[in-house]
Parts: structure tokens; C-alpha cells; sequence
């Protein structure tokens, strides 16, 4: 099960560090944009970066998480990189995680489901799109909007992170919220994602159906944390966002599991701070994070 898959990762290097390949042209150095004048070549540049880093940052990280709205925006050649991504992420051993956001109505979700974690039938051949191991997704369409992506996890062995408690301010005007019931917004969706779960937990007691939570909001956190044990975190809003290792350290349990922490902009420009190659100044960025991360999580054990 790819939950369990991330966890032995995480433990064997002891970081719950997922890298952000949330990777604006803007980011790259000045060398690497020189004379470039059409998508095709941003899409060229970015890759090339993108590759340096996963092969500097390969042996010390568990995962990458490849948004795919920096790659939209520079059309058709700007998804041949992200494409290139992920599989190059995936050939590294690394699990790859697609940022995209996805769902609709459950034909529509369906769709979305083959597209990042299934496979689509070409006149009997089964093809992949997009291929990786996680895709995040919007839970706000209900069960019938989740359940493809369940089917997915299930038959495919992958898995889901569904938006719960987001990094950003103004998310807490909606998720915030209290119902009826007494329960935030936040918290119930936190229900259903464990409840989603259910068919997909593996030998460390996590499911496939994991939550979106951001490092920003340590109380909700906190409380999600307690409610939801089966549910594994993907972890926002560390570093550029503002969110520090004694935030989030209430999202892991006392064996140190629980989740992983997404860091784009502190990683991928650190070499603007830092001097020296984007390259070097990533991997020495990723290894201050892991030693800030263990500090406050401690060992992470079985």
C-alpha cells in the first residue's frame, strides 16, 4: 500500500520532508533563462531544473509534490514537463505526489481519477496520463465525488490527499465554519476523509485516503490529529508560508509518524539566500529542515 511505502521511506531516512517542484520560471537562475523565447524552451529550462534537484535531492528525501498550475501556464509544453516529472521523480524511487486539486461530479471524477493515479483504455490498451502515487483532490462534492479516487487507491494501489484544513489565511472562512452540529467545517470534513479510509488502512494503521492540513494552524491541527488516527497529513505552509517545526509538530503521533512536511520556495530558492549553485543551496536547505523537523518530532520508529 503506498502509505506504507511512504512511512518506510520516511523512517529509513528519518525525514518526513516532501520536496515542492512548484517550479516558476522565475525561479531558475539567470543562466538557465538566458535567451529563452517560447514556452518550449521555459518547459525545457524547468525540466532540466527539476531534474538537477530530484538527482541531488534523491538520497535524502522520501517524496516530491509537482504542482501542475506552474506547468499549465505555459500550455501544452509546459504539461511535457510536468509529465517528464513525474516520471523522472518515479524512476528516482521517489513517491510522487500530483498537486492538482482535482474532482467533479463522479463521471467527471472518474476521469480525473485514471488521469493521475489509473490507467486509460485506448481501443483495449491501457495507457497512463499523468502517472503518480498521491493526487491531491477537493472533498467538497461529497462521497460521490471521492469514491473513483477510492476505486483508484484500491485497485492501483495509490492514494488521495483531500483538502481539509488549508495553509492560507482566508481558508478559515469556510472551513471554520461551525455546523449545526457544533463541529467546524474543518473537522467534519476530517470525518468523512477517515471514513473514506476505511477499505484502504495498512500495517501501520494509515490509509490511502489521506488529509490536506496546514502547518499555519497548529489548534486545528491538533484536533485533527486526535480525531483522525487512520489519516495520514500532507503538511503545508512550512517555511516561505510561515509555518515552523514546532507548528506542525502536533500533526505527528509519539512514534513520530503521521505525516509529510511540503516545503517549495525554501528549497527550490535557496540559492538566492544561500549563494552558490540552485542545486547545493537546495540540498543544504533540505538537510536544515530535516535536522528543524527532527528536533521537535523526534525518532520516527515503526
Amino acid at each position: 500500500m503506498i502509505t506504507d511505502k511512504l512511512i518506510e521511506k520516511i523512517i529509513d531516512l528519518q525525514n518526513p520532508t516532501c520536496v515542492g517542484l512548484d517550479t516558476l520560471f522565475d525561479y531558475l537562475p539567470d543562466d538557465m533563462k538566458a535567451d529563452v523565447n517560447s514556452f518550449e524552451g521555459v518547459a525545457e529550462r524547468v525540466f532540466d531544473f527539476n531534474k538537477k534537484l530530484i538527482d541531488t535531492l534523491c538520497d535524502i528525501i522520501p517524496s516530491v509534490k509537482v504542482q501542475i498550475a506552474y506547468y499549465e501556464m505555459y500550455g501544452v509544453a509546459g504539461m511535457k514537463a510536468y509529465e517528464e516529472t513525474l516520471k523522472y521523480a518515479a524512476e528516482k524511487d521517489l513517491v510522487v505526489i500530483a498537486d492538482a486539486k482535482r474532482n467533479d461530479i463522479g463521471s467527471t471524477a472518474a476521469c480525473y481519477a485514471k488521469t493521475f493515479l489509473g490507467e486509460t483504455d485506448v481501443n483495449g490498451l491501457q495507457k497512463q496520463a499523468f502517472p503518480a502515487d498521491y493526487v491531491t483532490v477537493n472533498g467538497y462534492l461529497g462521497t460521490d465525488g471521492i469514491q473513483p479516487f477510492v476505486d483508484e487507491c484500491e485497485s492501483k494501489e495509490k492514494g488521495i490527499f483531500v483538502l481539509v484544513k488549508t495553509s492560507n489565511p482566508s481558508g478559515a472562512e469556510i472551513q471554520n465554519q461551525v455546523l449545526e452540529s457544533g463541529v467546524p467545517m474543518y473537522e467534519y470534513m476530517g470525518g468523512l476523509v477517515e471514513k473514506w479510509g476505511e477499505s484502504t488502512i495498512g500495517k501501520y494503521g494509515y490509509s490511502a485516503v489521506g488529509a490536506v492540513v496546514g502547518a499555519t494552524h497548529p489548534t486545528e491541527a491538533a484536533r485533527l490529529r486526535k480525531a483522525l488516527p487512520h489519516t495520514f497529513f500532507l503538511i503545508p505552509g512550512y517555511g516561505a508560508q510561515g509555518g515552523n517545526a514546532e507548528m506542525l509538530k502536533s500533526c505527528f503521533g509519539a512514534n513520530g509518524l503521521g505525516g509529510v512536511v511540503n516545503n517549495s520556495r525554501g528549497i527550490l530558492c535557496a540559492y538566492k539566500k544561500q549563494g552558490g549553485t540552485f542545486y547545493e543551496a537546495a540540498r543544504a536547505a533540505t538537510i536544515a529542515m530535516q535536522k528543524d523537523l527532527s528536533s521537535v518530532i523526534g525518532v520516527m520508529k515503526k
